[in-house]
C-alpha cells in the first residue's frame, strides 16, 4: 500500500528570508497561530472520535497544512514535518495546548522526517539529511540559522522517496529508502531497506549500513524500551486485490535480516511476479499482519505514566488509511500488545477519523509528550490532536 494523499498548495511566506538551496529560512520566525482557537477547531468533529473509557480529545495544534512527523523537545516544542508542503513547523505549547506555530522552513523537497540528538533538529528530504543546529535556542532568538548539510547519498526518486527518520539507542541515525516501485526488485543495498549512518561533527556522515532488507516501504519505526530491539511498520504492495496483502508490524532483533520484498509478502503470500526466484520461508515474518491497505505509518512505544499501566509498552500505530479500495479501512489509531517478542493482541484505540466512507481526517503519527499524554498528527486535517487518560 503506497502512503498517498491530497495536500493543499501553500504560497511561500512573504518575509524577509535567505535562501539555501531552494530552502527558504526566515529572517524572523513566522507565527501563525495564537493561544485562541481558531473557527477550524469547531470544524473538526472530534466527537465522533472513539475511545476506550476514561480516554479523552482535544486539539493540541490546528493550521499545520500537512502534519506529518512529531519530535517532541525538551522545552515545550514539538517539531512537525510534512511532505507536499515543504515546511517544518515548530509548535510551542502550555497547558496541553499549542500557543504559537512557527515556520522553521520551507521549500524543501518532502521533509517528512524530523529527529532531534544533542540539541540539533535533523530533516530528512528525498536525497539529503539536513542538521539545524541549536533549534530551540534559536526559537528562543528570534532566529533561525542556515541548515548544515549532513549527507546527500540516498536516492532522488521520489516513488516511496519520503522518510522517517529516528534516533537509535546505539546514537546512530535510521534512514529507511522505500522501493522506487510497486513492485520490482532494485538495488538491495540502496532500496527497499532501513538504513543507518553515523552523525559525524563537521556536517559529514560515515558509517553507512543496511539493516533490514526487503522493507517496501517503512514511514515508521520505534525500539522496545526494554529490548532495546527495532520494530517497524511496512507498507503492502498494490494491485493484489482489495484483501491483499496485509501491512505488517515487523520485528528486527538484529542487523542483516530481509523481510520478503519483493518475493514474498505478509509471510506467507508469494508475488505472482518474483515467486519464482525466492521462497517465503526464506525471510522473516512478521510479528503481525495489520490488515489489507491500512497504510501503516507511524508507531511508538508508549513510555510515558498518565495512561493505566497495562498500555506500559504498548506499540501505538497509526493508520492513514486506504486510497485504492472500494470499502475504506483504517483511519485510526491501533493498540498491538506484547507478551515478550510477541505480539500477544492488536485493538482499535482511536476511530472515527472515517464517517462511513467519508473521511475527514488520516493520522500520520503518535508521539508521547512528558506529561504522558499522547499526540496524533492528521495530514488531512492540517492538525495535531492530544489523548489523555482521566481515569474511570
Amino acid at each position: 500500500m503506497s502512503d498517498r494523499g491530497k495536500f493543499a498548495k501553500i504560497q511561500p511566506e512573504r518575509v524577509r528570508a535567505g535562501r539555501w538551496g531552494g530552502l527558504v529560512i526566515p529572517a524572523l520566525l513566522l507565527v501563525t497561530q495564537s493561544l485562541a482557537a481558531s473557527a477550524q477547531s469547531a470544524r473538526l468533529p472530534l466527537e465522533r472520535i472513539k475511545l476506550p473509557a476514561g480516554f479523552a480529545i482535544s486539539v493540541f495544534a490546528e493550521n499545520l497544512p500537512g502534519a506529518r512527523s512529531l519530535a517532541v523537545g525538551r522545552d515545550d516544542v514539538v517539531f512537525v514535518s510534512t511532505r507536499g508542503q515543504g515546511r517544518v513547523y515548530a509548535v510551542k505549547y502550555a497547558a496541553g495546548r499549542a500557543t504559537r506555530v512557527i515556520t522553521i522552513a520551507s521549500g524543501l523537497n518532502s521533509p517528512n522526517g524530523v529527529a532531534l540528538k544533542d540539541g540539533a533538529l535533523y530533516v530528512a528530504e528525498i536525497n539529503r539529511i539536513l542538521r539545524f543546529d541549536a533549534i530551540e535556542a534559536g526559537l528562543d532568538g528570534g532566529r533561525i540559522p542556515p541548515p548544515a548539510v549532513v549527507t546527500e547519498r540516498f536516492p532522488s526518486d521520489t516513488h516511496h522517496g519520503w522518510k522517517f527518520i529516528a534516533f537509535g539507542p546505539d546514537g546512530k541515525l535510521y534512514v529507511p529508502v522505500g522501493a522506487p516501485c510497486n513492485i520490482c526488485a532494485p538495488d538491495p543495498d540502496r532500496y527497499a531497506a532501513i538504513t543507518r549512518i553515523d552523525i559525524g561533527k563537521n556536517a559529514d556522515s560515515s558509517g553507512y549500513e543496511v539493516v533490514a532488507r526487503g522493507v517496501r516501504n517503512s514511514v515508521g519505526f520505534d525500539w522496545h524500551p526494554q529490548t532495546r530491539e527495532l520494530w517497524f511498520t511496512d507498507n503492502g504492495r498494490d494491485w493484489l486485490g482489495e484483501d491483499l496483502p496485509s501491512d505488517e508490524l515487523n520485528h528486527a532483533p538484529k542487523a542483516g535480516l530481509h523481510f520478503g520484498f519483493p518475493y514474498c509478502h505478509q509471510g506467507d503470500l508469494p508475488d505472482p511476479e518474483f515467486n519464482r526466484k525466492r521462497d517465503c520461508s526464506e525471510f522473516v515474518a512478521p510479528a503481525a499482519k495489520l490488515g489489507p491497505h491500512v497504510a501503516a505509518l507511524g508507531m511508538r512505544f508508549y513510555t510515558g505514566a498518565q495512561f493505566p499501566a497495562e498500555y506500559r509498552n504498548n506499540i501505538f500505530i497509526a493508520e492513514h488509511g486506504s486510497w485504492n479500495r472500494s470499502t475504506r479501512i483504517g483511519y485510526r489509531i491501533k493498540r498491538v500488545v506484547l507478551e515478550g517478542n510477541k505480539v500477544a493482541r492488536q485493538e482499535i484505540f482511536a476511530e472515527g477519523w472515517l464517517d462511513g466512507e467519508r473521511v475527514w481526517g488520516r493520522p500520520v503519527d503518535v508521539a508521547t509528550l512528558p506529561d504522558g499524554s499522547l499526540l496524533v498528527s492528521d495530514d488531512h486535517a492540517g492538525a495535531v490532536y492530544r489523548i489523555t487518560y482521566a481515569g474511570r
